[in-house]
C-alpha cells in the first residue's frame, strides 16, 4: 500500500452521563490498533453483552454542549451550526480524528515470519514488515488471496508487535465474507464507513454524522462521501472522545487528510436525519 497512515491517539476526558449511556460492544476485534483482549472467547465470532446504539438513549440529551466550527472562538457558536447536524441531529461535540487502512502483504518485502493462528498453527509465512503493520492495524490480505485479523493477544508463539508490545495471533479469514477484515462486533468492517472509537462514548452500531466530511471525495474517483459512518471497531488507544475512521487504502487516508488533518479534529453528531439510509447496528 506504500506508506502507511501515520497514526495518532488522545485520551479524551469521559462526560459521566456518557459513560453512563454507553456499554461497550462485546465480540472478536480487528481493526485500526486493535490489541484488546476480545469481550467474547466464543470462536463463532458472534458478540455478546453489546449495548443498543447511542441514537435510542435518553441519558444522553443535554449530556453534551453543542458543538460548534473548528476555528470558531470558544463559546461561539458558528452561525452555520443548524446546517452542521445532519438535518436536525443532536451534536456531541468535538472529537479527535485520526485514520486508518489496510495493510497488503503485497506492498512488504524482507524476511519472512510466520503469522500465527489461536492454535499455535502457521497461517503464512509473511515478511516481518506486513506482520508489524498488520499487528497494529488488526486487519490484512495476504499475497495468495484471503484476509486475516486479529483473533487474540498473548499467544507465546506469536512474535512481539514492536509497537504495542503485544504477541497477536490471526485467524483467516473468508475472503468474499471478509474482504476488508472483521471489526469488534464481529461484522465486517468497510472503507469510508467504518469507524472506531472508544465504546463507553459512542456504543457499538452507533450512527455518526461528520460534518466536515460531507462531500469529502470517498476515493480517487472524486465521488462526494456523505459524512455518515458506523461504529463498528475500537482500539486500545482509540479513548474518550476520539473517532478513527477506516479508510481502506493509503491513498484514501491521504484524501482525508487533505480535507480534515489528523487530531485537527471533527464534529460528531448523532441521531441525524441524514443518515437515516444506515441502521443501527
Amino acid at each position: 500500500m506504500g506508506r502507511k497512515a501515520r497514526l495518532l491517539f488522545s485520551c479524551g476526558a469521559l462526560l459521566p452521563a456518557l459513560v453512563a449511556s454507553g456499554g461497550c460492544g462485546g465480540g472478536w476485534g480487528a481493526g485500526s490498533k486493535w490489541v484488546a483482549q476480545p469481550l467474547d472467547e466464543d470462536s463463532s465470532g458472534g458478540s455478546s453483552g453489546m449495548t443498543a446504539p447511542i441514537e435510542s438513549s435518553e441519558s444522553m440529551r443535554g449530556a453534551r454542549p453543542g458543538s460548534r466550527t473548528l476555528g470558531a472562538p470558544p463559546g461561539k457558536r458558528a452561525a452555520t451550526e443548524t446546517d452542521r447536524s445532519g438535518g436536525g441531529g443532536r451534536p456531541l461535540g468535538t472529537f479527535r480524528n485520526t485514520y486508518y487502512d489496510f495493510p497488503r502483504e503485497g506492498d512488504h518485502s524482507g524476511a519472512a515470519i510466520s503469522l500465527m493462528s489461536p492454535a499455535c498453527q502457521p497461517i503464512a509465512q509473511v515478511p516481518r514488515s506486513f506482520y508489524e503493520a498488520v499487528c497494529v492495524q488488526g486487519s490484512g490480505t495476504l499475497k495468495r488471496g484471503g484476509t486475516v485479523s486479529f483473533s487474540k493477544r498473548d499467544c507465546a508463539c506469536a512474535e512481539v508487535c514492536p509497537r504495542t508490545g503485544q504477541r497477536i495471533c490471526f485467524d483467516a479469514l473468508d475472503a468474499k465474507a471478509f474482504p476488508w477484515g472483521r471489526g469488534a462486533a464481529g461484522t465486517p468492517i468497510t472503507p469510508m464507513r467504518t469507524l472506531a472509537a472508544d465504546t463507553s462514548v459512542l456504543p457499538m452500531g452507533t450512527v455518526v454524522y461528520i460534518p466536515e466530511l460531507d462531500g469529502a471525495p470517498r476515493d480517487e474517483s472524486g465521488e462526494a462521501h456523505d459524512g455518515c459512518f458506523v461504529v463498528e471497531d475500537r482500539g486500545l488507544r482509540v479513548k474518550g472522545e476520539h473517532v478513527d475512521i477506516f479508510t481502506g487504502f493509503a491513498v484514501n487516508t491521504a484524501l482525508m487528510n487533505e480535507r480534515v488533518p489528523s487530531n485537527q479534529g471533527v464534529t460528531v453528531v448523532v441521531s441525524a436525519p441524514r443518515c437515516a439510509h444506515l441502521k443501527p447496528r
